[in-house]
């Protein structure tokens, strides 16, 4: 039997730590984790040694074994996590290499959410910087899961904590070489890592690196983007160290709510500052054009629009450094005066970048370019108005309210009604994205101006000054603004109330919180209630109860009794919180225990004689004595001196408020985290719908693309098939021509002999003689002897077609209708002359047999027999032809014939 395995419990944790067994490691990692969580605080004996000694991290989060690994970044999470800064500054510089080589691409889930876990506390604890110096040298790593996990975890990173707490400019610059890996994993995170910096960055981001990608990598990205444009703002999710101490610093102090809700009003403006300061401030002086201000004092408006546009393209950057553009803005200031519009739409815009770049150091050129532009605003062209607007707007942002006032008030007063028109929405516009509140002479000042432009006789006008007195109304509220609406009608206040319930504004007026009046006592003494009972819902709590517990039985002055509403009680006014309970101990004086007679308190809290009732004597037990003031001495307890001035019953009933206290605090504990939750699951569906409404939009895409080949396809049918009835047309009016040429070629060729010998000739040989002359008649004669011919000819040689025929004779055949009559054609023969060839070839022999070997169709005669009777017949036709022309005397001496 084997041995047992050794016990390594025994060893020292460190020891267990660099154990050559993985086991042993892995259960020195799981002790130390239960031992860090079970410490009392950072200043635990257990964090000394792996303080002392860092490196030990170093091999747990990068263990060769997966298992031990897995347990060691538990440890390591637990460690950081209980271990405070001090743990996270000693180790982060050993151990975000191994995690983000070993950590981040392991296969085991919990490995990989713990390897993540680690760098996010290392963030929490201390700042982002040194993470990222850590982290991202990894995207250069020749392994691409490698890269692909410190993709991801710069992801989590930003989306936790943002980009106001980790730097973005480093990983911006990061990202282009990272957008060009051969991996598709890493080209996908690299994605997900710019759209998460696109949701807090927005366009912001884009001059750092977009310029380096691809222009489909561009077009990618772009559509990526649109999937977050319309969502809300982000949320810092995670809070580092020094955050959350501020925090609970804001919330022991008696202001802390309205801290935060100015934290919160303004974190918007702070989101939007560090935003424009991830843009490189460029000087732009050296690329000006050498003959800009020639140019634009140039004669031709051509020449000066591209002086404009030169000038707009060197200064459209988003950071613009300082520099002296005194004669820029000089030389802008006069193009407002020219008579081009195109050239002052230009120059509007130029000075709507200038201001935009410079930002705060603008503020010195706004006398010399903002009345210029508000006495352009004569323009009624809409594109030449909305530009001057936007210029407007930035020399705004680059001031305040109140510097810029003055010229609009007098702009107001103007003549012409499109430039008051205009200067009206430019205040209003002012209003809405001020941060600060309008001092009060500057808000009569707008009241006043807008009260004036409610009885102008333009509309315009009119709707702008309700729509200014409403934005003024939403920045000081209903009650402030009661004055300066008393003189107006109903319909016009019902106006103003119209633009108030809808304007939007960035600046609002805290007014002081209002002191309630004195109240008179109570004229009977507060009913206590008993230990452990609880009071009843909507029970205010007891202000002497609290109050008792910091004042000695003893009268002290008032003014050492600080107010909960921030003042303090007159003389006159209530008595001090404890003064009821002081008259429940002690009588109509408070008397004070003999303990606190031999030990008086200082001069400076010596109470002052107390003041005479201000509704003549005092009312109830606290103002008038019980029984005569010799036997109150004589017959009063003296109080036990553990009481400290209250009773066991306000004691538990303090108990009780202090156990709700910490109950109120622990829900809104679940609560946040809890929101926080909500928080998480509302973006992952965010992600999970964008993400479905992609798949949905590819589908559509595809399914069009599909419909619109079928589409496609049925129209090439439709044309195949239009062809092949063409074609079936072509090859049937070919049938009928074939048809046609068969029966005129059925007519032509010579007639076989008949089965009588006589070939079917029953004419006189006058017949023959006539056909020989060439007269009507014969021909006649020749064409009816033709037909009988076609009657008695056998079927085989009608079946040939005109090309056979034309093979086998060499030549075309005559038509019936020639002047040899019907007797067929006519050959000259050696001996005998013209002959008629009527009796059958060899080649039409040769046709009719192989036609009817086709339609195995027996013979009737045989050609032997055939051929003998034709030349019979033939004989004997010359024979009488040659008579019939010596009697008639038309007999030619051979040599002639």
């Amino acid at each position: 039997m084997a041995d047992a395995e050794p016990d390594f419990s025994s060893l020292p944790l460190p020891d267990r730590f660099a154990h050559k067994n993985w086991k042993v490691r892995k259960e020195g990692y799981e002790d130390a984790k239960a031992q860090f969580e079970k410490t009392p605080d950072e200043s635990a004996p257990v964090f000394t040694p792996f303080l002392n000694d860092p490196s030990l991290w170093k091999g747990a989060v990068a263990d060769s074994n997966v298992a031990a690994q897995v347990e060691g970044m538990g440890a390591y999470c637990s460690f950081l996590k209980f271990g405070g800064p001090q743990a996270c500054a000693r180790t982060r510089h050993l151990t975000i290499g191994p995690i983000s080589e070993k950590g981040l691409p392991c296969a085991r889930p919990a490995g990989k959410a713990s390897a993540q876990e680690a760098l996010l506390l290392c963030v929490e604890l201390d700042k982002a910087d040194p993470v990222l110096e850590d982290l991202l040298p990894t995207l250069s790593h020749k392994v691409p899961k490698v890269v692909a996990g410190a993709l991801a975890a710069l992801t989590l990173i930003y989306h936790n904590f943002g980009c106001k707490i980790v730097d973005p400019k480093p990983t911006l610059k990061a990202l282009t070489k990272v957008f060009g890996h051969a991996d598709k994993n890493v080209r996908a995170e690299a994605q997900n890592l710019t759209v998460e910096m696109y949701r807090w960055l927005r366009e912001a981001m884009k001059p750092l690196f977009w310029a380096d990608l691809k222009p489909v990598q561009q077009q990618d990205l772009e559509k990526l983007f649109e999937g977050v444009k319309q969502d809300a703002a982000p949320k810092q999710e995670r809070f580092t160290r020094a955050q959350q101490d501020a925090m609970a610093a804001a919330s022991a102090a008696p202001s802390g709510g309205g801290a935060e809700e100015e934290g919160e009003e303004y974190a918007e403006d702070e989101d939007e500052a560090e935003v424009l300061d991830l843009a490189e401030p460029v000087d732009i002086m050296p690329k000006l054009p050498k003959d800009l201000h020639d140019q634009l004092g140039s004669s031709k408006w051509k020449d000066r629009k591209e002086a404009l546009d030169a000038l707009y393209n060197v200064i459209n950057v988003p950071r613009i450094k300082d520099g002296p553009y005194d004669e820029i803005v000089r030389a802008l200031a006069k193009c407002m005066k020219d008579a081009n519009v195109a050239v002052v739409t230009v120059a509007a815009n130029c000075v709507d970048l200038l201001a935009r770049g410079l930002r705060n150091s603008f503020m010195k050129y706004r006398s010399t370019i903002m009345m210029p532009i508000l006495e352009r605003l004569k323009e009624k062209k809409q594109s030449v108005a909305d530009a001057l607007g936007g210029a407007l707007d930035a020399v705004f942002l680059s001031t305040d309210l109140s510097d810029c006032l003055d010229d609009i008030l007098e702009y107001l007063k103007h003549k012409n009604p499109q430039v008051k028109q205009e200067t009206v929405k430019f205040l209003i516009r002012c209003l809405r994205t001020t941060r600060i509140v309008p001092s009060k002479p500057e808000i009569k000042s707008i009241a006043d101006a807008g009260t004036k432009l409610l009885t102008e006789s333009t509309e315009g006008i009119r709707a702008g000054g309700a729509e200014t007195l409403g934005t003024l109304m939403k920045i000081l509220g209903e009650r402030a603004m009661n004055p300066y609406l008393d003189g107006l009608d109903d319909i016009r206040k019902a106006k103003v109330k119209e633009f108030f319930e809808t304007a939007e504004v960035k600046a609002k007026d805290r007014p002081k919180p209002i002191v309630a009046p004195p109240k008179p006592a109570a004229p009977a003494a507060r009913k206590t209630m008993a230990p452990g009972k609880k009071p009843a819902l909507g029970m205010k709590k007891p202000a002497s109860a609290a109050a008792a517990i910091e004042d000695p039985p003893a009268k002290v002055a008032p003014k050492g009794i600080p107010s909960k509403l921030g003042g303090i009680p007159k003389a006159g006014g209530l008595a001090p919180p404890g003064s009821k309970l002081r008259s429940k101990l002690g009588g109509p004086g408070g008397l004070a225990s003999p303990v606190r007679r031999a030990a008086p308190p200082p001069a400076e809290e010596e109470a002052a004689p107390p003041a005479a009732p201000k509704f003549g004597l005092g009312r109830g037990l606290a103002g008038r004595p019980i029984a005569k003031p010799s036997a109150a001495a004589e017959s009063a307890p003296a109080p036990a001196p553990a009481m400290s001035g209250i009773s066991a019953a306000e004691r538990a009933e303090l108990e009780q408020l202090r156990d709700e206290k910490e109950r109120f605090a622990r829900s809104i504990e679940d609560m946040k985290s809890e929101r926080s939750k909500f928080n998480n699951q509302l973006t992952e569906l965010q992600n999970q719908n964008a993400q479905l409404i992609e798949d949905h939009t590819r589908d559509v895409l595809s399914i069009k693309a599909k419909e619109t080949q079928l589409v496609r396809a049925r129209s090439d049918a439709e044309a195949a098939e239009a062809n092949v009835q063409k074609q079936q047309r072509e090859i049937e009016r070919l049938k009928r021509e074939l048809a046609r040429a068969l029966r005129a070629t059925a007519m032509s060729p010579p007639h076989a002999p008949s089965e009588s010998g006589n070939m079917g000739f029953s004419e006189p040989a006058s017949m023959y003689h006539e056909a020989s002359s060439g007269t009507p008649s014969a021909a006649r004669s020749g064409l009816h002897m033709g037909s009988r011919f076609e009657s008695s000819r056998p079927r085989s040689y009608a079946s040939a077609s005109p090309s056979e025929e034309k093979e086998n004779n060499g030549h075309e055949s005559p038509s019936l209708g020639s002047r040899d009559g019907g007797l067929g054609r006519r050959k000259l023969s050696p001996t005998y002359g013209y002959s008629n060839i009527g009796s059958p070839t060899r080649s039409s022999t040769r046709n009719s047999t192989s036609h009817a070997d086709e339609d195995q169709q027996p013979r009737s005669s045989e050609p032997a027999e055939n051929w003998k009777r034709a030349a019979e017949v033939t004989s004997q036709l010359k024979a009488r032809i040659e008579q019939m022309k010596a009697r008639q005397g038309l007999s030619r001496p051979p040599t002639q014939r």
